[in-house]
């Protein structure tokens, strides 16, 4: 898979990206860099310990650097939740993080296969 059909696969805007990026190797490289990216596990982790705040840093770091990327379906959904816990409400953000887990996951399987 080439990194333009990855954009096309996940909901993603290529052209914004490249528009940013200025070419398809820089796009490849930066969203490639993307799988080590550590907000989606430490969101999380701060739902899965009740910690609202930290819960909300890792989500609005995750929207930005999805939204950085053009990703997006998840840089959406990411920024939902983002809205969910910067209002306080855990327990929204909790119940719509399934959402945001399937959008992730679908995002980190198709990366790998473009790697």
């Amino acid at each position: 898979m080439n990194i333009k059909e990855f954009y096309e696969i996940t909901g993603s805007n290529y052209q914004e990206a490249v528009s940013r990026m200025m070419n398809d190797a820089f796009v490849k490289r930066f969203a490639l860099k993307f799988v080590n990216d550590k907000s989606f596990a430490d969101l999380e982790a701060n739902l899965e310990a009740n910690n609202t705040e930290n819960a909300f840093r890792a989500a609005h770091t995750l929207k930005g650097v999805c939204m950085n990327l053009a990703f997006t379906k998840l840089g959406k959904v990411s920024s939902d939740i983002t809205e969910m816990l910067r209002g306080g409400d855990l327990a929204a953000a909790k119940a719509y993080f399934p959402v945001v887990k399937e959008a992730y996951q679908i995002v980190i399987e198709k990366l790998q296969q473009v790697a």
